[in-house]
């Protein structure tokens, strides 16, 4: 389901040096180039950005879950650049370090309609859009919970990521498995953009 072309600059490279090629055959490998590449540009320009949590740097204390001393805040995501024929939107929030085997699941949030394209800082469990569910979080809470690594971690990091996907609804609850719900998402996405966080302690 990955959105991936071939590198147009091999033929491009071809188109340019071969200088005795007619100008006709010439765009229709340049035309060729440029359709082959579409998918790979399309997922290039989907973009997810925040407010509150800035790629590569380190996870702020609002983000960071109660029980370990933060404010458990879900954070503000906006995102652009959606493929055509994008029906609605999820998120999922993830640490693959941590110590489980399958890493941890902080935030699955699914149903999201294509109209919208920021959710508010602390919206989870408080002001998402209707219809749109929230997950369990591998806490057993609903919506969203923040980081917090065991005490002498390696800094953890923590991935955001939001889909695109092909259909208005997916068939789940809130009480799905985190399995269950990424097997559906990876069904149906068009696209997806991701930033990463770290936090340790």
């Amino acid at each position: 389901n990955e959105l991936k072309g071939p590198p147009c600059r091999p033929t491009l490279e071809v188109s340019q040096g071969m200088n005795y090629l007619n100008p006709m055959r010439k765009l229709v490998l340049l035309m060729i180039c440029l359709i082959s590449g579409g998918p790979a540009m399309a997922q290039n320009s989907f973009v997810l950005t925040s407010n509150d949590v800035k790629d590569g740097e380190t996870l702020p204390m609002a983000q960071v879950y109660h029980g370990c001393g933060g404010g458990n805040v879900s954070p503000h995501l906006a995102w652009s650049g959606a493929p055509e024929g994008t029906k609605s939107f999820a998120i999922t929030v993830y640490d693959p370090d941590a110590p489980t085997g399958s890493g941890w699941w902080h935030w699955q949030v699914f149903n999201i309609p294509a109209d919208v394209t920021e959710i508010a800082t602390g919206a989870s469990m408080k002001s998402i859009p209707a219809g749109v569910i929230e997950n369990f979080s591998d806490y057993d809470e609903q919506g969203f919970g923040g980081a917090c690594p065991p005490e002498g971690d390696p800094a953890h990091r923590y991935i955001f990521t939001v889909f695109a996907l092909d259909v208005e609804k997916l068939p789940l609850s809130e009480k799905d498995s985190a399995a269950k719900v990424g097997f559906h998402l990876n069904a149906h996405k068009l696209a997806s953009a991701s930033f990463t966080a770290t936090y340790g302690r």
